[in-house]
């Protein structure tokens, strides 16, 4: 692509593209893991419908919001009062809707981070791992990151649009939730505003990245993970170039 060869030489881009049956239009340093950022919530989504396939949780539970488990970085719950009332499904919407950290630390902990990753295993995810709570500063520090893989969250994605992870209804009610996701500098961005997209961004000073299924007649999916930038901006035009790119390629 000769996009990629024009961009600056600090600039680093993973990028899968590929149709639904899994065959690829366009790879780029698809062998490496990155930082996830918030994409690695799609995983702790779908370990949160099987649990509740599995009658393991009960997404109708009402959470009591305590001081406590308030986590800062993105999303509204930080902001909440204490003792606020919240069913499970609506913790899940917050963790997509507005990448909420709180609401994420949440579901972790209802669902168990080796849950997670035991999950991740059985869906054929090697390097895409949940290795540490959303904001834990001192985990970073330590070197604890949460990593994903271009090709791993397609197949995801893949997974719950072919509705084989919980049942149909979850994966409906997922898809719905991942439509919903309300930034959209990224891969929405330079896009037409009627056509759907299931995504899930995340936001990192050192990594920028947006997976989505893009609901055109054919519809593929595709992850796109930026590093190196300077600024947040420069990142996410990056990302709205590539999906323009990719989606004139395809539509």
């Amino acid at each position: 692509m000769d996009y990629l060869a024009k961009l600056p030489s600090g600039i680093k881009v993973t990028m899968a593209v590929e149709n639904m049956e899994g065959k690829s239009y366009f790879e780029h340093r698809t062998d490496v893991k990155v930082p996830s950022a918030s994409v690695i919530k799609v995983p702790i989504l779908m370990s949160l419908m099987e649990k509740a396939q599995l009658n393991e949780i009960n997404l109708s539970k009402v959470h009591r919001l305590t001081n406590a488990e308030k986590a800062g970085g993105s999303g509204v719950l930080m902001n909440a009062s204490e003792g606020k009332k919240l069913t499970i499904r609506e913790i899940a919407q917050e963790m997509i809707r507005t990448s909420d950290n709180t609401a994420t630390n949440i579901l972790i902990r209802e669902i168990g981070m080796e849950t997670i990753n035991q999950n991740l295993t059985k869906w054929g995810a090697t390097k895409t791992r949940l290795n540490r709570v959303m904001m834990d500063v001192e985990a970073v520090k330590q070197g604890r990151e949460n990593y994903v893989n271009a090709l791993e969250i397609n197949a995801l994605l893949r997974m719950i649009y072919d509705k084989k992870v919980a049942n149909p209804i979850l994966c409906d009610e997922m898809i719905s939730m991942l439509k919903n996701c309300e930034d959209e500098t990224t891969i929405p961005s330079q896009l037409p505003k009627d056509l759907e997209i299931a995504h899930k961004t995340g936001t990192l000073a050192y990594v920028r990245g947006d997976a989505a299924i893009v609901f055109t007649t054919q519809p593929f999916v595709m992850s796109i993970f930026i590093e190196g930038f300077d600024k947040e901006a420069t990142a996410e035009k990056i990302i709205g170039d590539l999906a323009k790119i990719c989606w004139e390629g395809l539509k």
